[in-house]
């Protein structure tokens, strides 16, 4: 029955992923919504009715052949309504199903997915218990800043925190795989996030409505630091979104400066999510998504591989390398994963269904298995199977003479 287990492990990453999803486009969709609310409503007219009952703005919008008015108000209504939602559930089963998804695909499987030898030598459980505490240190300094007097001052504490991400970056990929260095950075901002809705908002508007039931006036300064994490979620999106499909992109993440690519990549996105927050609140400056766009074609050049001539030439290789040396390469190195019926432990399928045991997969994934195991040197995936530079090399001389099966 150990068969079945990676067959297990495969539909439970595909379930959960999918869970992942759909909780994470609701609670996205929402900050993105009260976002741009916040941002368009209209102030009354002073002494008018609404402005008598405290409403701070409020905007007319039609949507769905429907008209909607919504409100907000300054502190809190004259008297609390009988039916009051929520909006907590979207945020806590994101992240609730993003950890179980990165117990599932990284922490089940720490020695293939989380430790590059290359980077190094640990143990699964060590591996894991640096994950795990980036998660834990990643809050914890994050919510001092913002109790912090630097917390008043939203330029320089924004500076201070992407500091902050991209040195822990930095120390990630200098202990863990690449892939896995991103993903936990990424997990350490969503953490930040949903902490932020656990830990800050969602209590201080408890305390709002006890306040209200208890017939006190509520203390507007819940409101105010409940806004103010909200907004930090706001910013935190866009770079958190790349970061849960980076695992795609190899070039990123394998990159001998991925913290930097990283950096990169996360400071494009602050910038073009804080043209839309200018733009809701009626200022069209395109300088921030140009920016945004110029630091992402900056990236793009930084990581573009060199010449396939060039690398070959480095290598030392054989330009004539038959494709029978090739194919035992790929036999020794790769086919444990890339198989029909993968024998490597964890694997249930073939990895993005590549399949390498016969010459007609060979020849077809000639491009893939140039990119990924001589440019990126991705594959195999944290080198667990040892494959040599002179390998590489010989893999690389097969494909820019023509990549024959013969």
């Amino acid at each position: 029955m150990d068969y079945l287990l990676p067959y297990g492990l495969e539909w439970m990453n595909l379930l959960v992923r999918w869970l992942h999803i759909i909780t994470g486009i609701a609670w996205i969709g929402a900050s993105f919504y009260f976002v741009w609310l916040d941002n368009s409503l209209r102030p009354p007219a002073p002494g008018g009715e609404l402005a008598k009952k405290g409403v701070a703005g409020e905007l007319w919008a039609v949507h769905g052949g429907g008209f909607y008015n919504p409100q907000k108000y300054l502190v809190a209504p004259a008297e609390l309504p009988a039916d009051l939602h929520w909006f907590k559930w979207e945020a806590y089963s994101t992240w609730l199903s993003g950890f179980a998804l990165l117990t599932i695909v990284y922490y089940f499987n720490a020695q293939a997915m989380m430790v590059d030898r290359g980077v190094a030598d640990l143990s699964s459980w060590q591996a894991v218990g640096i994950g795990i505490g980036s998660l834990v240190v990643g809050w914890v300094v994050y919510d001092l800043l913002c109790r912090s007097k630097l917390g008043k001052h939203d330029l320089a504490f924004g500076a201070v925190v992407f500091a902050l991400l991209v040195g822990a970056t930095w120390v990630l990929t200098h202990w863990l795989s690449g892939r896995a260095a991103y993903i936990h950075v990424g997990a350490m901002i969503g953490t930040i996030m949903v902490a932020n809705v656990a830990m800050v908002i969602i209590p201080g508007q408890r305390k709002m409505v006890n306040a209200m039931i208890a017939g006190d006036k509520p203390d507007p300064i819940y409101g105010i630091r409940g806004k103010q994490r909200s907004v930090h979620n706001n910013y935190f999106t866009l770079p958190v979104l790349f970061i849960m499909i980076s695992n795609h992109f190899a070039m990123t993440y394998r990159h001998e400066h991925a913290w930097a690519v990283l950096a990169g990549i996360m400071l494009a996105g602050v910038f073009i999510r804080h043209f839309f927050n200018l733009r809701h609140k009626g200022r069209v400056e395109w300088q921030y998504p140009v920016v945004g766009v110029v630091l992402l074609l900056a990236v793009a050049i930084a990581i573009a591989p060199n010449p396939p001539a060039a690398s070959a030439a480095a290598a030392g290789a054989n330009a004539g390398a038959r494709f029978a040396q090739v194919q035992g390469i790929i036999q020794q190195r790769c086919v444990s994963c890339h198989a029909a019926h993968p024998t490597q432990p964890g694997f249930a399928t073939a990895p993005a269904g590549v399949t390498l045991d016969d010459p007609h997969g060979i020849a077809q994934n000639a491009q893939r298995i140039y990119q990924q195991a001589v440019q990126l040197k991705a594959m195999p995936l944290a080198n667990m199977t040892n494959m040599t530079d002179a390998e590489r090399a010989q893999l690389a001389a097969w494909f820019e003479s023509g990549a024959r099966m013969n």
